[in-house]
């Protein structure tokens, strides 16, 4: 395996992205961004080391926003963008919301969190206090069918949470993905679909962003058409189509089905890709800094190092003493020995110099993927499995106590640079 690179892949400092640009000065890492009308608002990415003021990358400066352990101020505007975050984990979507609404200087203001996942919505009330975080089923908050009278429940919610720009939800994509061989396209959890309309109903949205898994399309029963016909004759300009978030400047190959939905603007997934393009990211530009953490400095639990067992050690052993990405057949288990599958990635190590795999719940695993660290004779930790998923130092996971549900909210959360694109192409 040849001597992993050390040259960070980003923008070349001074490039204008378009709509967006960087700079250093005063202490800080700056972003001004341009409004459709040309007015310019400046926002502080993190701290800056050194003194000087000069043009910086997209990559420089987002980079030092992802590796900040103090959260960036709030915007200053009296217009605070508020929203809705339904299936929403720990919170992934509603970090780019929130990033959004800081460059373009108004305040963040979620105002309803709806997850299954006890410890999940715990964590999103730590790290957004404003939201009503509430550990329930979606179906439950919104228990109506669309096009129906609105329950009393209902008329509760709407008159407690008015004036909504925003609703984001991630309905559970196990149902639709290409490894759920069991019940792939006919779960019924694909139905929650319908809630996300329903929730337009009831909270009349300006905006509304759905995503899935790719194979959600493939859904015996349409749901993710049957959901763009209910909004479009909702009055929302509709729009689907699928994204790769490592176009978008994510340090990972990772695909997302996108339903875009506005009363105001009219917005299609390619256009987004075309106008928040960053070049392509590795390993190094997400976590590389963390390579020589020592083991004292391990207190925390996202910096914990999974325990393998032995087998596991042997292979990933047999990685490093012979200079490999990939583990031969002869390494695996039993079922992989003869070759016949095409798991070419499990049992593998992540290289420097390239993006990551999708992230998924499994990180902590040699078998459930590519995610043996680069240089280190382990696999990742959920810290690195973080920056991989664009979720800054900042953001808390200290109320988890188990590695198990650290594992599970961090893989199943989506990448906040996707609703910060999506949300700055509604809003700017």
């Amino acid at each position: 395996m040849p001597e992993p690179s050390r040259v960070l892949i980003g923008e070349r400092p001074g490039v204008d992205t378009g709509f967006e640009r960087f700079r250093t000065r005063n202490g800080s890492y700056e972003r001004i961004l341009t409004d459709r009308e040309g007015r310019h608002t400046t926002s502080v990415l993190a701290r800056y080391s050194g003194s000087d003021t000069r043009p910086t990358s997209a990559g420089e400066a987002e980079r030092a926003w992802l590796q900040s352990a103090t959260p960036p101020p709030q915007g200053a505007s009296r217009s605070a963008l508020r929203a809705v975050d339904l299936f929403s984990g720990c919170g992934g979507l509603s970090i780019g919301l929130a990033e959004a609404a800081r460059a373009l200087n108004r305040p963040f203001e979620p105002v309803l969190a709806v997850d299954v996942d006890r410890t999940a919505i715990e964590t999103y009330a730590a790290n957004f206090p404003s939201a009503a975080a509430r550990c329930d089923d979606v179906g439950d908050v919104l228990p109506g069918s669309p096009g129906a009278r609105l329950t009393s429940v209902e008329r509760a919610l709407a008159k407690q949470h008015l004036g909504i720009d925003v609703l984001v939800g991630g309905p559970p994509c196990q149902g639709h993905s290409d490894f759920n061989n069991r019940t792939r396209h006919r779960d019924h959890k694909n139905e929650l679909y319908s809630t996300m309309v329903r929730a337009a109903e009831v909270l009349e949205p300006q905006h509304i962003l759905i995503e899935n898994v790719p194979g959600a399309v493939n859904d015996r029963r349409a749901v993710v058409q049957r959901t763009a016909d209910a909004l479009d004759e909702l009055g929302y300009r509709v729009s689907t189509g699928v994204v790769d978030l490592s176009e978008l400047g994510v340090p990972q190959r990772r695909r997302r089905l996108l339903l875009l939905a506005s009363l105001t603007h009219s917005v299609t997934p390619a256009e987004i890709t075309a106008r928040h393009r960053r070049r392509p990211r590795d390993i190094a530009w997400a976590f590389q800094d963390l390579e020589t953490m020592p083991d004292a400095a391990r207190t925390r639990l996202v910096d914990a190092v999974a325990q393998s067992a032995p087998a596991t050690r042997r292979r990933i052993d047999y990685l490093f003493d012979n200079a490999l990405a990939d583990l031969p057949d002869s390494q695996r288990p039993a079922c992989h020995a003869g070759g016949s599958h095409s798991y070419k990635s499990i049992y593998g190590r992540l290289a420097w110099d390239r993006p990551a795999q999708t992230v998924t719940t499994g990180f902590y695993s040699m078998c459930m993927g590519r995610y043996v660290h680069p240089s280190r004779r382990r696999t990742i930790t959920a810290h690195e499995a973080a920056r991989l998923q664009y979720i800054p130092d900042w953001f808390s996971f200290d109320r988890v106590r188990q590695r198990t549900a650290l594992a599970h909210m961090i893989g199943n959360a989506v990448p906040s640079r996707l609703s910060y694109a999506v949300a700055l192409e509604w809003l700017r």
